[in-house]
């Protein structure tokens, strides 16, 4: 989990409003730089206190965190000795070569940075990050808005820690605490016994390429129905007639849904270049991948069914050629014209049904 932080100072008449959105939506701090604002805050929050350009007050009030500018207030290690039950963290504007040196020493050394990158460019965040990988401190980076915030999120894959973000109106605050969710819940995969295999007659099958390589042991989790799912590897492992293509699943029929973010399903119809998947290997380990294109095309489709040790059941249809595969036990890689009744894939069978993607506790029935 990332770290989601917003910046009060500047919201004037409807910083109310964003505060109470904030605790609401559970952002993890509240920064201001007026003791009176962190004051009625809860503990829930991290309380942020951030004087710049003025003098440091006498009492620091409720504030948890005090961020200061070393040249006007001093350094953060000298007032931690002064003032024992506040935490300090230092706060850099990196313009040049000099003052993205000292970005890098603070992430190593400091609980807290917050820093602001003048330009647009992310290298120096990289750098940054990767100057402060082993240290123990929370690197947070000033964002303009949500769609910067994503991007800082996933700078070098570890990304920053924390963003900070001053909302333009309500709603962002929320926005923001979405998008330091970067990850996807893992999920609990199962053993299916395939019952029956038939094929179906021509359709439109769906190949999905990805902006990232798949692991060997990893694809996606296409199903015909919401409750049940089978798990499709990618082109990872080698063809004798084709080159491997790590970055594609031959995934299914158009109908068939994928699992997507936000515990969403979508139709592999649906996805476009920039939409989100889940990736999911053997041992239910997910991660959120990028769409890069969907490839339709109309093929001979094979149906297969199968059946959880529980009789939940789920049903893939898919491209019938025996160079499409999905996975089994252990990650063994099986071509899906040769499965057979009595065979064993993995798979993943939800409890809830389905609107519109999202799920929800209603009667549902799919067959």
């Amino acid at each position: 989990m990332k770290l989601s932080w917003i910046d009060i100072r500047t919201i004037g008449s409807a910083k109310d409003a964003v505060v109470q959105e904030a605790l609401h939506a559970g952002v993890h701090g509240i920064l201001s730089d007026r003791v009176e604002d962190l004051a009625p805050l809860p503990p829930s929050v991290k309380r942020v206190l951030f004087p710049q350009g003025q003098a440091l007050p006498e009492d620091f009030g409720a504030a948890d965190v005090v961020i200061v500018d070393p040249a006007k207030h001093g350094e953060p290690a000298e007032l931690a000795l002064l003032h024992p039950d506040v935490e300090f963290g230092r706060f850099t504007e990196i313009v040049d070569a000099e003052t993205l040196e000292e970005a890098c020493a603070s992430g190593r050394q400091e609980k807290w940075s917050v820093l602001l990158f003048r330009d647009p460019t992310k290298i120096p965040l990289e750098i940054v990050i990767a100057a402060a990988a082993r240290a123990t401190g929370s690197l947070i980076t000033v964002a303009q808005d949500v769609e910067e915030a994503e991007i800082i999120f996933g700078v070098l894959e570890l990304g920053s820690d924390g963003v900070l973000m001053a909302p333009a109106r309500v709603g962002d605050a929320t926005a923001l605490r979405q998008a330091a969710e970067t990850g996807v819940p893992d999920l609990e995969l199962v053993e299916l016994e395939v019952t029956a295999t038939a094929h179906v007659g021509m359709g439109e099958r769906a190949c999905v390429d990805t902006a990232t390589y798949f692991r060997k042991d990893e694809g996606i989790l296409v199903g015909s129905h919401s409750k049940g799912m089978i798990l499709c590897v990618s082109e990872t492992h080698p063809l004798p007639y084709m080159p491997t293509r790590p970055f594609r699943v031959n995934a299914g029929a158009i109908h068939s849904y994928t699992l997507a973010k936000d515990e969403r399903t979508n139709y592999l119809s649906e996805l476009k270049a920039g939409s989100k998947i889940t990736a999911v290997d053997i041992h239910g380990k997910t991660r959120l991948v990028t769409v890069g294109r969907v490839k339709i095309e109309t093929r001979p489709l094979l149906s297969i069914d199968a059946v959880g040790r529980d009789g939940r059941t789920a049903n893939l249809i898919l491209q019938d050629d025996w160079h499409v595969r999905v996975l089994g036990p252990g990650g063994t890689v099986l071509n899906s014209t040769e499965l057979k009744p009595g065979d064993k894939v993995l798979g993943y069978l939800p409890v809830a049904d389905r609107h519109v993607g999202y799920p929800i506790e209603e009667f549902c029935l799919e067959k």
